[in-house]
């Protein structure tokens, strides 16, 4: 099943509007067994709607529109379709009491202008859009599906999961698609390909393996084509426990899991509290923590001790130490996190200390070394860390790093230290 994507609008051309419907629509027909060959956009123009629908038809099966459905002159795809598939317009009353209805419950009068967004080409099947006042257009002609939809993100999604997708699966009788994908940290995209190859060549021809990278982790995605959705969720979870034997202390977590969640979920799950001392990241670990809705049950606070004034004065470092390894440092990061687990009183307490570049390095301590220190219960653990010279890299890293550094602590704890 071959698809191409059409995204319409000159605020996409100009890089005013970051395209992401694109991208979610190609995730969800990839689920139902669906190739996106393409994905075009293209202003605003009667001219260039009407010739890419025309070349996408000519070598697609489906061609999924969306775009310029809104009540405005400028939205001008129904007009672009209608002469495209040589028709005229069809007015659909059902259609018009529904935007009346969307009208009078924020309560606004109903404009000649929303109205005629019930007036459809006439070779179209209208699909109704709960979400909003732009109906969907399912069109075919000569084994190709046509359909057009509105650009808002939240309504496009409503249509493609009311109505697109499980007619588009119908119609093809698309094969099963299904995914599992394991998150790791803690080592590189080559390395971890070495590491698991003999797995990897073994795997069945139907079941493939991506790797996915991301500062600091790596996304792997097995992916199990057929018919019998059974077996092959059966095959997918013998594969995963093969790999996880492989490589058990990089897996965090699966599928859409975060890592900040993942630690949040276990200092939850154990009674325990956490706070952070942090330099070369800014707050940036805090912030990850506090992302989560309900981090104030295990998250007690932050220091962001840039400065070694601050270090000294909020969290105990001593100056003899500072003169003599300098911030970046193991003895220095050990003594912020315990300095803060102390001062904040928390069970466990993260610290970094580094230099993020670009400038700021030297030969003994280079652009993206960095310390990291976990203190807790049974002591702290400390490791340093070289990265790379981008300074937003090296920080958002750095963060992650911090967080599966707890991860691992607590999980030690855990299994029968505490």
């Amino acid at each position: 099943m071959r698809v191409e994507i059409i995204t319409i609008g000159d605020e996409i051309l100009i890089g005013q509007v970051v395209d992401t419907n694109s991208a979610w629509m190609a995730q969800q027909l990839n689920l139902i067994g669906a190739k996106v060959e393409r994905i075009v956009s293209i202003s605003d123009a009667h001219s260039q709607i009407v010739s890419a629908v025309a070349v996408a038809e000519s070598r697609a099966d489906v061609v999924l529109i969306t775009g310029g459905l809104g009540p405005t002159k400028d939205d001008i795809t129904k007009i672009a379709l209608a002469d495209h598939f040589n028709c005229g317009f069809t007015f659909h009353e059902e259609i018009a009491e529904h935007i009346a209805r969307l009208f009078a419950r924020f309560g606004k009068p109903l404009t000649d202008l929303n109205r005629l967004q019930a007036e459809l080409p006439s070779a179209c099947k209208p699909l109704q859009n709960h979400l909003g006042t732009a109906p969907g257009m399912w069109f075919e002609r000569n084994g190709t599906v046509i359909v057009s939809m509105p650009g808002v993100p939240y309504e496009m999604k409503g249509l493609m999961q009311a109505h697109v997708l499980p007619m588009i699966k119908q119609k093809f009788n698309a094969p099963t698609i299904l995914h599992r994908t394991i998150l790791t940290i803690g080592m590189g995209e080559s390395w971890l390909s070495e590491r698991i190859a003999d797995w990897e060549d073994a795997l069945p021809k139907h079941i493939k393996l991506a790797y996915l990278p991301s500062p600091g982790r790596v996304r792997l995605r097995l992916s199990a084509y057929g018919q019998d959705e059974s077996l092959l969720r059966t095959e997918l979870a013998e594969q995963e426990q093969r790999l996880l034997a492989l490589i058990p202390e990089l897996v965090y977590g699966f599928d859409d899991d975060r890592l900040e969640t993942v630690v949040g979920n276990q200092l939850r799950k154990m009674g325990r509290t956490l706070s952070t001392a942090e330099s070369c990241t800014g707050g940036m670990v805090a912030h990850l923590i506090t992302s989560i809705s309900g981090s104030s049950e295990y998250f007690l606070g932050s220091v962001v001790s840039y400065a070694n004034e601050v270090k000294m004065e909020m969290l105990g470092v001593k100056e003899e130490t500072l003169s003599r390894v300098g911030a970046v440092s193991e003895e220095v990061v050990r003594q912020m996190a315990e300095g803060v687990r102390l001062r904040l009183k928390t069970d466990y307490a993260i610290s970094t200390s580094g230099i993020a570049g670009p400038t700021g390095g030297s030969e003994e301590k280079p652009v993206g070394t960095v310390w990291i220190a976990v203190a807790g219960p049974n002591g702290t653990t400390a490791k340093r860390f070289q990265f790379g010279h981008i300074r937003e890299r090296n920080i958002e890293i750095s963060a992650y790093n911090a967080l599966n550094m707890l991860r691992k602590e607590l999980l030690k704890d855990e299994s029968g230290s505490l």
